[in-house]
């Protein structure tokens, strides 16, 4: 079954086409070393809510919007090798730096799941 990577990410406004010019040359880089999907969603429709929410699991300031994103795979050890090779692979190294990084890192969510249901 497959194997997804998701992402939850608060990303300035003002940097939101930085963001997503990073994530198209991004995806490239994803599929050429195994990814099988490569998705980035910009939030349009999430409100805070009384105990949790999208907006409060990033923390999200006024001037932030929520991507939501994901990665398929078509297995766990497909994505291993795949995020080894990408974080190696000298196309990335440009905005790997923190200074080209058009969000704060630090309060990105994201994890592995193994994929249950695929219909």
């Amino acid at each position: 079954m497959a194997y997804v990577d998701g992402f939850v990410i608060p990303v300035p406004k003002n940097k939101l086409d930085a963001y997503l010019e990073m994530a198209r040359s991004a995806s490239a880089i994803w599929r050429d070393h195994g990814a099988i999907e490569f998705r980035e969603c910009v939030a349009d429709d999430v409100k805070p809510g009384q105990l949790t929410s999208f907006p409060q699991s990033v923390n999200l300031q006024d001037d932030e919007v929520v991507i939501f994103s994901w990665i398929v795979y078509p297995s766990r050890e497909v994505r291993d090798a795949a995020n080894d090779k990408v974080m190696n692979d000298p196309r990335m190294a440009e905005y790997m730096k923190p200074e080209n990084m058009p969000f704060d890192g630090k309060r990105m969510i994201y994890g592995g799941f193994e994929m249950r249901v695929d219909s």
